[in-house]
């Protein structure tokens, strides 16, 4: 059996599908389901088991599995509340640490470039101890998975006992199908299709820095679908383990990503773009892309989807139908 935290999000409700699609029903997702409509991410899929996470403990014990999954977290980046994010992000996690450790079970857990802080020591996906220790995090979602990277750091330079594949995955902007009950957090474009489909004007952020044009703020745009890929391919690769960027290495616009989605459409573009507010001018980041050679040089070679492709399947396969669900 497989266990997916966080199976009913944006990430592992993918990350279930590939699986069932690559054969593999006896997948148990452990979650919390909500009043949101969150159960419709799993709809369409096969489980073997559900387990709320409140239970998660005693359902593991003395129990045998290939692999877990880590995806569950509290991922808001607007999260004020500390408490509930570190049980949540940080003593869930070394929980799991320790169970894969003790019963010799893979780990495969999310990370996030969000420790990566404002890019100040760039994108590099260096996980010695003095490399992330120069990390600073803006926001308590990102210190909170910087401080789960950093046990694990720890216990490797120590020699300690990890499981016998552990890999952290730092996502970078990830976008696709099944965000839809992230509210804020959910892509721009998944937030604005309904705007773009009307023919309603879609507003972008001027630029508040000289030198970079309005709607020209730059991210290292990813499709789930190669998110995915890249922990299918690690489940499939039990001899690497690591820190990892996974993002496609190439930033691109806010502009380019609603352009793209204007284009899947063929309909003529309408943007506008709009002051910042004040209260995040000062901590917005202008630039994110990430360093893919440690991912490569471990083997990975299913590379990345180009921007327009992966907005033009995105659009026509999810956002322009009844049924938006994977």
């Amino acid at each position: 059996m497989l266990l997916v935290t966080g199976g009913a999000g944006f990430i592992g409700s993918n990350l279930v599908a590939a699986l069932n699609e690559a054969g593999r029903a006896d997948v148990a997702v452990s979650d919390f389901l909500g009043h949101d409509g969150k159960w419709k991410n799993l709809a369409k899929r096969q489980l073997a088991d559900y387990v709320p996470p409140a239970e998660l403990a005693e359902w593991l014990k003395g129990r045998k599995l290939d692999a877990v999954f880590h995806m569950g977290a509290i991922s808001a980046t607007t999260a004020t509340d500390g408490d509930m994010v570190m049980e949540n992000n940080f003593r869930l996690s070394l929980r799991l640490l320790d169970w894969c450790t003790e019963t010799g079970t893979p780990l495969i857990y999310a990370s996030s470039a969000a420790t990566y802080g404002d890019g100040e020591h760039g994108f590099e996906d260096d996980f010695s101890l003095v490399a992330l220790k120069q990390l600073r995090p803006m926001n308590l979602y990102g210190w909170s998975k910087h401080l789960f990277d950093l046990v694990v750091a720890e216990r490797l330079a120590k020699g300690d006992k990890l499981p016998p594949q552990w890999a952290g995955l730092k996502f970078f902007n990830v976008f696709g199908p099944n965000e839809y009950h992230k509210d804020t957090m959910a892509s721009v474009l998944a937030r604005r299709f309904d705007d773009i489909k009307s023919g309603r004007v879609v507003q972008l952020f001027k630029s508040h820095r000289e030198g970079i044009a309005d709607g020209d703020q730059r991210r290292d745009f990813i499709y789930v679908d190669d998110v995915v890929r890249v922990m299918m391919w690690l489940f499939a690769s039990p001899s690497v383990s690591g820190i990892f960027n996974v993002g496609t290495s190439h930033a691109r616009s806010f502009r380019d990503l609603i352009l793209a989605a204007y284009a899947a459409l063929g309909t003529p573009p309408q943007i506008e773009y709009i002051d910042m507010p004040e209260q995040i001018r000062g901590s917005y980041q202008y630039f994110t892309q990430s360093e893919g050679d440690r991912l490569r040089a471990a083997g990975y070679n299913g590379g990345f989807t180009p921007l327009e492709e992966a907005v033009a399947s995105y659009v026509t396969g999810y956002l322009d139908r009844s049924d938006r669900f994977r």
